[in-house]
């Protein structure tokens, strides 16, 4: 019994992916909740088990799964044969699990575990490079910026581990990595898949909507998300202008540009169209943030950007891509029902509650409470779409 399970179970690259990627995020958010309360003490820094373990270990598998279904298609190539990506994942959930047990019992471990990640992390760039270089179509961009931002976010990793060695400057190479691999890394690969796929999937659904994008719009932004990494990384907060006013108003003019028809498609796809839309306000407020520290106003602003894109950008493409995925893969029709709408208006106001737990410290409201409630909604927000949907996975 078990052996048709798993061989039905790993039958798509995405149902193995999606679902270490879906019982990881709760795991970590709960890690994460149970620190901030005191519940748990962890010998290590939140960079590691908060952030390091959000972009190397979980929103990363969300995506290869996604990737390996439509890389090949993007490149007229053969499906990726099972015993290829299994392999691959057989890394990540090692790694992962791995990972998480020893941040909570033995700390003498995780190195371990990240260095497996890491090499998880080479061959999923291996799979995915080798398809794109025997493609014959004309068109690769796409797949191409892809592996750039693959490439980034290897190399970001490798600083991570090199940070953990006792002759470097860990705080800088920490710091360095993380924001290499938040915006070059895991928010260029969503963002160039996004770019690709919704507005395809309005063509599909909207009878005469034309696809409008910029002709040199990822090249542009990912000069200008390189130029706020250097100047996150090495500059004051206040020289952020430079990068996030241009960001802005790209991201901004583009959408518009974009005129995606909101009220003409099904709710699948409004998710995704609302996910892009918190990409301009998360640079708006770092401008704001930035004048903030020109002007020493001295108002808090507390992670908000990052978070404003972590979670309305990467949980909300998360949620509706894959809903779509794994309801159109297992021969379902991709709709959203009353239950779907209801978790897509719920992850949005958890957004709202995270970007209100960032501003707390300004009003003399208890920070850790709108921190620990926030992180207890997105858990909520999770296991509900994971009763449905992971239910899904574990049953195809």
């Amino acid at each position: 019994m078990f052996l048709s399970w798993y061989k039905s179970f790993s039958s798509q690259p995405h149902q193995p992916f999606f679902v270490n990627g879906i019982v990881l995020f709760i795991s970590f958010i709960l890690l994460f909740l149970l620190s901030y309360s005191n519940l748990l003490i962890l010998d290590t820094s939140i960079l590691t088990y908060h952030a390091y373990s959000m972009i190397f270990i979980i929103f990363i598998q969300f995506f290869l799964g996604f990737l390996y279904v439509v890389f090949p298609k993007f490149l007229s190539q053969a499906e990726i044969k099972q015993e290829i990506y299994m392999k691959n994942f057989l890394f990540y959930f090692i790694s992962s699990f791995g990972f998480l047990f020893s941040l909570i019992f033995s700390l003498d471990l995780y190195i371990l575990f990240m260095i497996i990640a890491f090499i998880g992390q080479i061959f999923s760039f291996n799979i995915l490079y080798n398809i794109h270089k025997i493609s014959i179509v004309p068109m690769k961009k796409d797949t191409k910026w892809v592996l750039i931002a693959f490439a980034s976010g290897i190399f970001a990793h490798f600083l991570y581990l090199l940070s953990l060695m006792e002759f470097t400057n860990s705080f800088l190479l920490k710091y360095l990595s993380i924001n290499i691999g938040f915006y070059l890394f895991i928010f260029s690969i969503i963002f160039v898949i996004a770019q690709r796929m919704v507005p395809f999937f309005t063509s599909a659904k909207v009878q005469g909507y034309m696809i409008n994008k910029s002709k040199y719009l990822l090249e542009i932004i990912f000069a200008l998300l390189f130029l706020k990494v250097i100047i996150l990384s090495f500059f004051q907060i206040e020289f952020n202008l430079i990068a996030d006013i241009p960001l802005f108003i790209l991201f901004t003019r583009e959408f518009i540009k974009w005129k995606m028809p909101i009220f003409k498609v099904t709710a699948i796809m409004w998710i995704l169209y609302i996910s892009l839309y918190w990409i301009p306000f998360a640079f708006f407020m770092s401008i704001l943030e930035s004048l903030n520290g020109i002007f020493e106003l001295n108002f808090i602003f507390q992670k908000v950007v990052i978070h404003t894109i972590a979670l309305g950008l990467f949980v909300g493409v998360l949620m509706g891509f894959g809903t779509r995925v794994v309801l159109g893969h297992s021969g379902r029709m991709p709709y959203a029902n009353n239950f779907t709408i209801f978790l897509f208006i719920f992850i949005q106001f958890v957004v709202l509650l995270r970007i209100f737990a960032s501003f707390s410290l300004n009003f003399d409201f208890d920070y850790i409470f709108f921190i620990n409630l926030s992180s207890i909604s997105l858990i909520i927000g999770l296991v509900l779409w994971s009763s449905k949907y992971l239910v899904i996975l574990l049953k195809k």
